[in-house]
């Protein structure tokens, strides 16, 4: 059942977002070589539960640990260990915080010192991909419409767009109806709604779509070993449009990037 919120609402799953947002922008100002992703995973709790919220990763589902990190060849659902970086890595960083019960869930992949050139393609696609889902996340589409788009603009590329995951409602849970695949026909799915909030995650491959799950339970690569990229944004269907909750902000204020990608999907001005 997909479950419509208020403003009011939406306004406190803005505030779990930015608290997730934030954390990305710290944890930004760390990545580099000879650093540990436990290391990385310890800081991100100090921080959100500093802001006023808990870990909304930390023992859900039975995962370990507060982050979701995932290098390189990882799809998704990394555990942190206490393996340095290298120069060349990429890290997807997923990240989730709960707060006045509600979710806030984000990600980022993030290059760790020089990165080869066909994988900061990958980087540089599957970011645009998002966006290319947010835009279609508006009233009068369906949510097969939202994966269409990601799907259309990767598979262009040549990229690979896994099926087995996929994106979600969130709202007090942090996983709600409807399932946002990557992937879909236009026109099919349930109808997009004022008052829905979802959570938009393209996970994208190098080479092939398929991926492998080990024997920790929870750790996904990419079948044929290639890097995977991942990110994801929160976002609330308001008067008919996409309203973005989280930021990537932080992230670009941290790493000295200048964007404009969010431009036209929020309505509110950030306070960095």
């Amino acid at each position: 059942m997909i479950i419509i919120k208020t403003l009011e609402e939406i306004e406190l799953m803005r505030e779990s977002a930015l608290i997730v947002s934030k954390t990305l922008g710290m944890i930004a100002k760390e990545i580099k070589p000879g650093v540990t992703t436990l290391y990385l995973d310890k800081l991100a709790e100090e921080f959100i539960r500093d802001h006023g919220a808990e870990p909304a990763f930390l023992g859900m589902y039975g995962f370990p640990n507060s982050l979701c990190m995932s290098p390189n060849t990882q799809v998704v659902h990394g555990i942190p260990n206490d393996i340095p970086l290298v120069d060349g890595d990429i890290i997807s960083v997923d990240c989730g915080a709960l707060k006045n019960g509600f979710y806030g869930d984000h990600a980022y992949t993030f290059e760790v010192g020089e990165v080869e050139e066909a994988t900061k393609k990958l980087l540089k696609v599957t970011k645009e991909s998002l966006y290319e889902g947010i835009r279609a996340t508006k009233v009068g589409n369906r949510v097969e419409d939202i994966g269409n788009a990601i799907q259309t603009y990767c598979e262009a590329h040549g990229y690979g767009v896994v099926r087995e995951l996929c994106g979600h409602g969130i709202g007090r849970k942090m996983h709600e109806d409807p399932e946002v695949a990557n992937y879909g026909k236009r026109g099919r799915g349930k109808k997009l709604l004022d008052g829905m909030v979802v959570a938009i995650e393209p996970m994208i491959n190098l080479g092939t779509k398929n991926i492998k799950q080990h024997k920790d339970g929870w750790t996904i690569t990419t079948a044929d070993n290639k890097p995977s990229a991942h990110f994801e944004h929160d976002v609330a269907i308001v008067d008919g449009k996409p309203e973005l909750l989280s930021t990537f902000a932080y992230i670009y204020e941290a790493l000295g990037i200048v964007s404009n990608e969010e431009d036209g999907l929020r309505q509110k001005a950030l306070v960095l």
